[in-house]
């Protein structure tokens, strides 16, 4: 009986729906890795350069007062288009859809109204937030062939159509993704809203008593996050940073620390996607960086 019962269970997990990545994609191993909270941080001081997308933002939320619920709300959409089964997946996407035909945005200088579903800014938001992940999590020290990186960018076109975009449009490897921010730069501009995102980043709002944490654990992360963007973010934000052999140390130094922290510890916190999946697909679902480089 104790037979019959194992053997159910196995065909159990089998059969079990591995979503719109699965346990066998670069996404599935790279997402589960502790620097992704930096790269999302990175993710949104580039984001926040292309005025046209940023304004569409500011001018429809409340962005100081709920933007840590606005980091959570994202966290979880990208835990659950990467763990979560494929209807939950589409589910999340069609739910971001509609939000976003719902919302249009002003330019203040020649007073156009525009919708901030539209193709070129849904664009720049999803390839600002891809090359992130994978910049930050390569030159922490994350072990990734340059054949993973390319299938990495190239999976994400996935999470482009749930957003709305043609995903035959969206760039499927590095180069494409290089060609992709050269031809946009002169869009880019360090405007107002840019301004209070930064701002935001380095001194978000926070409980009196937690002042002291904010100050030593995330100004670090975010003054990480800024030094670790591209030449012309600094320039066009106006600071500096440290020199780039000096950020990739701080990098590998913070991947170092943040990945000994055991995964079990770190995948605990609400929702717990991994340790969900896990449970839906079996144990030889864990992530983990020694699946990648091999």
């Amino acid at each position: 009986m104790c037979h019959r019962v194992g053997r159910a269970e196995v065909r159990r997990v089998t059969d079990a729906d591995p979503g719109l990545f699965g346990p066998e994609s670069v996404t599935w191993q790279l997402h589960s890795d502790p620097v992704m909270w930096i790269a999302g941080v990175r993710a949104l001081y580039l984001q926040a350069l292309h005025p046209r997308a940023v304004r569409g933002v500011m001018q429809n939320s409340d962005f100081r007062r709920d933007a840590w619920g606005r980091l959570m709300r994202t966290a979880s959409f990208v835990g659950t288009t990467t763990y979560g089964t494929t209807e939950a997946a589409e589910r999340a996407g069609a739910r971001v859809r509609k939000i976003h035909r719902m919302l249009t945005a002003t330019d203040p200088d020649t007073g156009e109204r525009y919708a901030v579903d539209e193709p070129t800014l849904l664009m720049w938001v999803h390839c600002a937030e891809i090359d992130s992940y994978l910049h930050v999590a390569h030159r922490s020290g994350l072990r990734l062939t340059g054949a993973e990186a390319d299938r990495y960018v190239a999976e994400h076109r996935q999470s482009a159509r749930l957003v709305g975009l043609d995903p035959d449009a969206v760039p499927a490897d590095r180069a494409e993704m290089a060609e992709y921010f050269e031809k946009v730069r002169p869009d880019l501009a360090a405007g107002p809203e840019a301004r209070a995102v930064d701002d935001f980043l380095l001194r978000p709002p926070t409980h009196p008593l937690l002042v002291p944490a904010r100050e030593v654990l995330w100004r670090r992360v975010a003054h990480l996050a800024y030094a670790s963007l591209p030449p012309y973010a600094h320039e066009l934000y106006g600071r500096p940073a440290p020199a780039p052999a000096t950020v990739t140390r701080q990098l590998c130094l913070a991947g170092l620390l943040l990945r000994r922290i055991p995964a079990r510890v770190r995948w605990q916190l609400p929702p717990k996607h991994i340790l969900r999946a896990m449970a839906r697909l079996g144990p030889d679902a864990r992530p983990a960086p020694y699946k990648l480089g091999r």
